[in-house]
């Protein structure tokens, strides 16, 4: 058993060619190999958001705290809250983030195919963002 304590991973910023904005990643767990799923705590502050993306065997966002939006490809921006557990498929392309007035965070739940769980695309445009 591999037991993490609360704290005892360091914070990252999450990478200005991933999100635009202000955004937190503290890792949960990331186990050896043969898992291949990971998770992690990430916060986005107002306005923050990911690009868009894809994930090669979907992803599950647990949302724990705040408001935020999602938008797959081609459909309506849907707002987000705490409690909300969201399904986004394999290969989905879809953005997450904060609304424009509240941060938010969620748990994020992939899996990696050939060590990556994510397939980063370009960034969502403000006027995506704003609808």
């Amino acid at each position: 058993m591999d037991l993490k304590r609360a704290g005892s991973q360091p914070s990252q910023v999450g990478p200005a060619e991933w999100f635009t904005g202000i955004v937190r990643i503290d890792p949960l767990n990331s186990p050896p190999e043969p898992a291949r799923h990971s998770c992690a705590a990430v916060t986005f502050e107002p306005g923050a958001r990911t690009n868009w993306h894809t994930h090669p065997f979907g992803q599950t966002l647990i949302v724990t705290v705040g408001c935020g939006w999602t938008q797959c490809e081609g459909e309506e921006v849907v707002e987000i809250r705490a409690g909300d557990v969201i399904w986004c498929p394999p290969r989905h392309k879809h953005w997450h983030g904060a609304t424009s007035t509240t941060a938010m965070t969620h748990i994020a739940v992939q899996q990696a195919l050939d060590g990556s769980p994510v397939d980063w695309l370009e960034p969502v445009s403000d006027a995506q963002y704003h609808r």
